[in-house]
């Protein structure tokens, strides 16, 4: 496969990352969830971002883990790494090591920390840009506290060579409107939306898919979603978002909310025997309590899709 960024459309999962100890990864698991999510019809994979606790991991981890999923991937889908740090010198380090391994592009925060100004911003990105082995796509984080594109700020950016698209994770639907009507005549430089309860909205008024971090369970149902949503079957998007909906209310609510999004899924995985529900320092797994919580939620979730999406785990389920 030759990565075409106007082909780069649909549900791309912001893998989690799998664990076998504190600072071991979970080769194994690497692959079993990356064949789970491609069966499921994903249209390429976000490795080292927020859900895969990208800043969270050793480097020597996030290396082998980009090395894992370029080897795994073979080129059927595109990879993209998410660079999520404070140095220059380490973020350009890691854009070539993913380049090296095969990687397809990279989604670059601003670096965190320090405090940015707008012009900041851009001179983070022009100058990033020039230098990169990897064309980019930037990334508006999920967190308020780190800084934002501004609307100007993100036309500017987009006008750098090798600056290709733009995932919004803000979660304002307002933000993200004029984002797109911005970009209107830009075919070739897609918008994505991380909030997986503005999925069909956004895609609806011209986003170009979702990084969804619940594709790392349930690929069948967000890819249908995103099928639906493009064919116009605006019944089937209807009832597919509210069961995503229901997923990410009752899944992405385990424990203390500064780390309850990760907690759950890694559960919800976990149960569908995907990886461990191991978590990155200093976070800590679902108990025994929540994970039985976590079951019912996905054995009802499974139950209530059969009419309209039989398949939701594909042709050979993992969770009976």
């Amino acid at each position: 496969m030759t990565f075409s960024n106007k082909a780069l459309r649909g549900i791309i999962p912001p893998m989690v990352t799998p664990l076998a100890g504190e600072d071991e990864l979970d080769r194994n698991n690497v692959e079993r969830l990356i064949e789970h999510m491609i069966r499921g019809g994903v249209h390429g994979l976000f490795v080292c971002g927020t859900t895969g606790e990208g800043p969270s991991l050793s480097y020597r981890i996030r290396r082998e883990l980009i090395r894992a999923t370029c080897q795994q991937v073979k080129q059927r889908i595109p990879v993209l790494v998410g660079i999520l740090d404070t140095s220059e010198t380490e973020m350009l380090a890691m854009a070539q090591f993913a380049a090296d391994a095969g990687a397809d592009a990279i989604v670059l925060a601003p670096p965190f920390y320090a405090p940015l100004s707008q012009l900041d911003l851009i001179r983070c990105v022009t100058t990033f840009a020039s230098e990169s082995p990897l064309p980019l796509y930037l990334y508006n984080l999920p967190d308020p506290r780190h800084i934002r594109y501004d609307i100007s700020t993100l036309k500017t950016c987009a006008e750098t060579p090798r600056v290709i698209g733009f995932k919004d994770s803000s979660g304002n639907f307002e933000y993200l409107k004029q984002v797109l009507y911005l970009f209107r005549g830009r075919p070739d430089f897609p918008i994505f939306v991380g909030p997986e309860n503005l999925l069909s909205r956004s895609i609806a008024a011209g986003a170009h898919g979702g990084i969804s971090g619940g594709a790392n369970a349930f690929p069948h149902l967000y890819v249908g979603l995103y099928d639906a949503a493009t064919a116009g079957r605006a019944e089937d998007v209807q009832r597919l978002q509210a069961l995503i909906d229901r997923f990410t209310r009752q899944v992405y609510s385990v424990g203390e909310p500064e780390g309850n999004l990760i907690r759950g899924l890694k559960c919800c995985l976990s149960i569908l025997n995907l990886c461990e529900s191991r978590v990155c320092w200093p976070y800590t797994p679902a108990n025994a309590e929540q994970r039985a919580e976590v079951e019912r939620c996905i054995h009802e979730l499974i139950q209530d899709s059969a009419e309209i999406l039989p398949n939701l785990l594909g042709k050979s389920p993992i969770y009976g």
